[in-house]
């Protein structure tokens, strides 16, 4: 069983995570997805630990779990910025809380923030476990692991900037170097 120590709480598990989205609301449909990014995250987690890289599976699976967790409050830009205020508030140690905040995408400036109407911060994911846990929500749609060349396209379809194009494309030619 996970175990995740917690600095102003007990210990938070794979199971517990799933029921605190269940309990603050967010639909069946986001639990699913941040389930199956879990699981994607976590096998990516464990190439790149066995390729030597100083990973935390353990990290990255609950904080894959509760990525999405501030959409049981918005389905925005700003559920991100939801999530780490609620896994906060919750007690939810810092590194799972940046996980949260960290995902979207492949980051987001803080000139890039102001435009959103978020906080006035970066959000580009810094650790590995942060890293791997962005990458792998880009590669599921829903449900459906996708591949990198599909994310691109729906994103060209719906005519995101091609400065987040190319950072994403970067985040995943840094993440997959990491075992290829």
């Amino acid at each position: 069983m996970l175990l995740v120590q917690c600095k102003w709480s007990t210990l938070i598990t794979r199971d517990e995570a799933t029921k605190l989205l269940e309990e603050t609301g967010c639909a069946p449909n986001v639990i699913e997805h941040c389930k199956e990014v879990s699981s994607l995250a976590v096998e990516i987690a464990n190439k790149a630990k066995a390729a030597g890289h100083n990973v935390n599976p353990e990290l990255v699976e609950v904080g894959a779990l509760l990525h999405d967790f501030g959409r049981c409050k918005t389905h925005k830009i700003d559920h991100a910025v939801e999530g780490y205020r609620l896994a906060r508030t919750r007690g939810i140690e810092p590194e799972i809380s940046e996980i949260i905040k960290r995902h979207i995408g492949a980051g987001i400036s803080k000139d890039e923030a102001r435009k959103l109407g978020l906080p006035d911060d970066d959000y580009f994911p810094r650790s590995l476990e942060e890293k791997i846990v962005a990458h792998a929500d880009n590669l599921v749609k829903g449900t459906k692991r996708i591949t990198i060349a599909e994310r691109t396209a729906l994103m060209r379809k719906q005519e995101v900037p091609e400065n987040v194009i190319q950072r994403i494309n970067e985040l995943a030619e840094e993440i997959e170097g990491l075992f290829s």
